[in-house]
């Protein structure tokens, strides 16, 4: 009870925030998960040295792509798809899941290489190892969380959600002796 009420006041500081000024919001909030989830995931695979760089990199990523090119496409989903609609889930579903995340998974992987000052060529070829991993995985691990997220969750706080697509991208770079069989061991590795 006692932890209760400060837990309340921060959740409703957030998501008055996140009403108020979303872009802002979404933008500070992939900058602080994409930062901490590389720190975490560069201690999980024991690194002795703290790669500055990468840090850097998904660290700017959150904060000017990361949050940014969600709010706009579901913004756009929303307009785009009326929910008056007999089968609109299925059709919002069908354009984040088959349209929507393979462009922005690939986008993502080959922005976050350039951004770790990888030239063009290993940053495609790091794009073409991981992507259909990344892909495949939050396709098999997330479409059904995507379908809840969409039927049941407001535009506004999306941003929890879409931040799997960087958790993914940390399981795809662990060192090859971690086997992912499952959603919750990707998570807790990264």
């Amino acid at each position: 009870m006692v932890l209760s009420k400060p837990l309340i006041e921060a959740l409703s500081f957030y998501f008055g925030q996140l009403y108020e000024h979303p872009l802002r919001t979404k933008a500070i909030t992939c900058f602080a998960i994409a930062t901490a989830g590389n720190y975490t995931s560069q201690k999980i695979a024991g690194s002795k040295v703290l790669n500055y760089q990468s840090l850097f990199a998904y660290g700017l990523y959150g904060l000017f792509l990361g949050g940014t090119i969600p709010h706009y496409f579901y913004n756009y989903l929303e307009r785009a798809v009326p929910e008056d609609g007999s089968i609109a889930l299925a059709k919002k579903l069908f354009l984040e899941r088959l349209i929507y995340s393979p462009l922005y998974q690939a986008f993502t992987l080959y922005t976050i290489a350039r951004l770790e000052g990888k030239n063009h060529e290993t940053a495609v070829k790091q794009l073409k190892d991981l992507y259909w991993v990344v892909l495949t995985s939050s396709w098999k691990y997330l479409t059904v969380i995507h379908l809840l997220n969409l039927s049941l969750v407001p535009p506004m706080p999306y941003i929890f959600i879409e931040m799997h697509r960087i958790i993914l991208r940390y399981a795809a770079k662990a060192p090859k002796h971690y086997a992912f069989t499952n959603l919750s061991e990707i998570i807790i590795l990264s």
